[in-house]
């Protein structure tokens, strides 16, 4: 029985294919265009050799799970650099800055406030008022130093910077 009445299986393949790819640009993720790329290929391969329905979705499973774990491979080799590594890290992008401590910083544990943000804190024990700067981040929680110590450090003044 011919349900498709007279169209060849490739165009069938190749029409899932571009379908696939369109799909791809619709639904987040990057498998879609892997299918996409199996079943043109699949198409290709049906339309040079003529080969059965059960050889042909065989072809396109076998060729499916190449594309994926190929292009996995190769992304996980070749990883896509970002402009900004720290884009959605904003505890890290505070490294370097300097605040003041807001709630006594005790047992390695405290709040400091640095721009309009509060933010848990752990360090030294540190008294309120102190400034500090932020050597680290910690998950959602600043590594900070006292100022007065890093200065001391350095043997200068503090840089005027503002909150």
């Amino acid at each position: 029985m011919d349900y498709l009445d007279g169209i060849g299986a490739h165009w069938v393949w190749i029409t899932l294919g571009l379908l696939l790819g369109a799909l791809e640009m619709l639904v987040p993720g990057v498998y879609l265009i892997w299918l996409a790329v199996a079943a043109i290929l699949t198409g290709v391969l049906t339309a040079v050799v003529d080969i059965s329905v059960p050889l042909q979705i065989l072809n396109f499973a076998s060729l499916s799970l190449i594309a994926v774990f190929s292009a996995r491979r190769w992304i996980n080799v070749s990883p896509i650099e970002s402009a900004d590594p720290l884009l959605n890290r904003r505890g890290a992008r505070m490294v370097g800055q300097t605040g003041t401590v807001t709630e006594a910083i005790e047992h390695g544990s405290g709040r400091v406030h640095i721009g309009d943000s509060d933010w848990i804190a752990r360090g030294p024990d540190i008294a309120l008022g102190e400034r500090i700067r932020v050597v680290g981040s910690e998950g959602s929680a600043l590594l900070v130093e006292p100022l007065a110590t890093l200065i001391a450090d350095k043997g200068g003044e503090p840089s005027p910077q503002a909150d």
